[in-house]
């Protein structure tokens, strides 16, 4: 099979380019407000970009009005996030997270789940999940979407602090 991306003249009920690059695990990016409120979002375009110093990036859709995301405006805001790992297990929660709440409702409380505080940034871990990554925000890319909501802003953060749970390390 073969098809041009700006057609996607592929014939199949969903684009495949996202199923290209696997395993894409998602993770919560946790971030606060500047005005003191925690936001929880999941997000699956997440990687590791450099390991010295170790980078991490991820793209975040905006809304379908082009507008930018929570998330966004909260890392620009405060210079931090945490990224942690959603396991099977919490698939549940991590749905209730995808509901595009409003700025105000904290979605650690309406998904059920327990704020863990961080060592080296102020934004909550999720304690439920077996790796958290501190980071540091670094800059922001725009990239230009076919639609509003196809543009895209590429966060880069540095890892300063990692969290893993004694449960997955494999002896």
């Amino acid at each position: 099979m073969f098809y041009e991306t700006a057609k996607n003249d592929h014939g199949l009920a969903r684009a495949p380019f996202k199923s290209c690059a696997v395993p894409r695990c998602i993770g919560w990016l946790s971030t606060v407000s500047a005005d003191g409120i925690d936001n929880l979002a999941p997000f699956s375009q997440f990687t590791n970009l450099t390991f010295d110093p170790p980078y991490v990036v991820v793209s975040i859709n905006r809304t379908p009005r082009g507008e930018r995301k929570d998330t966004t405006v909260n890392i620009e805001a405060t210079g931090e996030f945490v990224y942690n790992i959603v396991p099977y297990a919490l698939r549940d929660a991590m749905n209730i997270t995808a509901t595009s709440f409003p700025p105000e409702v904290d979605e650690f409380e309406k998904a059920g789940l327990t704020k863990a505080p961080c060592a080296l940034v102020r934004p909550a871990r999720v304690a439920e999940s077996p790796v958290n990554l501190e980071c540091k925000y670094v800059q922001t890319l725009v990239l230009p979407g076919e639609s509003k909501s196809g543009t895209v802003d590429i966060i880069i953060g540095k890892v300063v602090g990692v969290h893993i749970d004694d449960s997955v390390i494999l002896p």
